[in-house]
């Protein structure tokens, strides 16, 4: 194989806004990254969704341009414009020919920097999130999930819902979106990233033109780190044909030493059709059609959750089976060749995932966000390479244990029972 060189580059401006870059020679786009290091996690509880709420309000129109005006002058340069809001950060982003970077640039940067927050517009956008919320309810898979996150990190803003709730979202009006603005868009909480056919230099003086002009503000807005409550929840919902089911444990915040160990583990677990659950469960015994698991690392907790629709009837059995696996873990070494196989998946995932000028602009931003220094694919690859049987046993001992499982089920459940001792592993 190939070492590939990436020529990725750094700079701070005075103002403490980061921006990094990557060439990517062989290409005629480039994706440009605006992004906020903080998300909904830092937010106050009755403003639960007000970070997805700015998110939406840039795109209805900034100082200079209308809500059209913005779809039309992207459309003109053949560009693709987004955004999204996650539990640490929000992100702008667009992904244009190189030959447009200024236009794309200063189309993105007027958005973050002058939103209208227009009343009419505010009172509009209310709406539409309350459908987007009432669409996610209709939603069984986003439901327990929601459910689950809720109760195991009980009473703490990561445990809220992105979109807000119903009732909080009721409350969004201007003053309290300028205030939520003005608070996060500081520029020591900015990252511009940017990968691509582009110059590092010119595109530095370009986002020095657009953010120069910003002052530096003492941004404190990171929440403490929650507690973990590990419940049963049973969750009533008649509609529903299915029983959905989400089993979590506690596992590494997203910086942690062994966690190249947590996505092999993640991986051979329930990641994918070769993995054991699948096997397992919906191959060998057929009583699901989906069941996976997630690795959820955030900057100072984490949570790996099995996630699997059945019925009724199996819902016990699933509930046992998924147990029976964990327990696997812990006492039976992962066979070479099946650490192997896992090994093999996760690395072609990675160099996949870096095809795209959008993901090594996403790529770019995470890293300096969450790590104090880059990683690049091979130094990844090596430490893939690294994790032991053994290390993925004494990973599943401290993950595993009876009293850490987390379980929420929803949907029609007369005479369904979880008890603690089901979860003995």
């Amino acid at each position: 194989m190939v070492k590939e060189v990436r020529n990725i580059r750094r700079q701070k401006l005075p103002n403490g806004l980061t921006v990094i870059t990557e060439q990517m020679q062989h290409i005629r786009s480039a994706s440009i990254g605006i992004w906020l290091q903080t998300g909904s996690r830092d937010e106050d509880p009755e403003w639960n969704g007000i970070s997805h709420f700015i998110e939406h309000m840039v795109f209805k129109g900034t100082k200079h341009r209308t809500a059209e005006e913005i779809a039309r002058q992207v459309d003109s340069i053949g560009g693709n414009l987004d955004a999204f809001t996650a539990k640490e950060c929000i992100c702008f982003n667009v992904k244009v020919l190189d030959e447009h970077i200024p236009t794309a640039l200063d189309i993105l940067s007027d958005l973050v920097l002058n939103p209208n927050f227009d009343p009419a517009d505010i009172t509009r956008e209310r709406g539409v999130i309350l459908e987007e919320i009432k669409m996610d309810e209709d939603n069984p898979d986003y439901l327990v999930h929601e459910i689950f996150t809720q109760n195991f990190w009980k009473d703490h803003p990561l445990g809220k819902p992105i979109l807000g709730t119903k009732e909080t979202v009721k409350r969004f009006e201007r003053p309290s979106v300028v205030e939520a603005y003005t608070h996060r868009f500081a520029p020591g909480n900015i990252i511009v990233s940017a990968a691509g056919n582009l110059d590092h230099d010119r595109f530095v003086e370009l986002v020095t033109k657009a953010f120069e002009h910003m002052k530096p503000v003492k941004n404190g807005s990171h929440s403490s780190a929650p507690k973990i409550v590990s419940r049963i929840i049973l969750r009533n919902k008649k509609a529903l044909e299915q029983v959905q089911l989400c089993l979590g444990v506690p596992a590494h915040p997203i910086a942690h030493a062994k966690r190249h160990a947590g996505y092999i583990l993640n991986t051979l677990l329930g990641g994918g059709m070769s993995s054991r659950l699948f096997q397992n469960i919906r191959e060998r015994q057929g009583l699901a059609y989906s069941i996976y698991s997630d690795l959820n690392p955030y900057r100072d907790t984490g949570c790996l959750a099995v996630y699997v629709g059945t019925s009724l009837a199996s819902a016990s059995k699933v509930v046992q089976s998924v147990v029976s696996e964990f327990r696997k873990l812990k006492t039976e070494p992962v066979p070479e060749e099946e650490l192997k196989r896992s090994k093999a998946q996760l690395k072609g995932s990675l160099m996949l995932s870096l095809e795209s000028s959008t993901a090594r602009m996403s790529n770019l931003a995470r890293q300096e966000m969450y790590f104090d220094r880059f990683y690049d694919l091979d130094e990844l690859i090596e430490k893939i390479e690294a994790v032991t049987a053994d290390d993925l046993s004494g990973l599943a001992n401290e993950f595993f244990k009876t009293e850490s499982v987390a379980v929420t089920a929803l949907g029609n459940l007369p005479g369904l029972k979880i008890t603690r001792d089901q979860l003995a592993c």
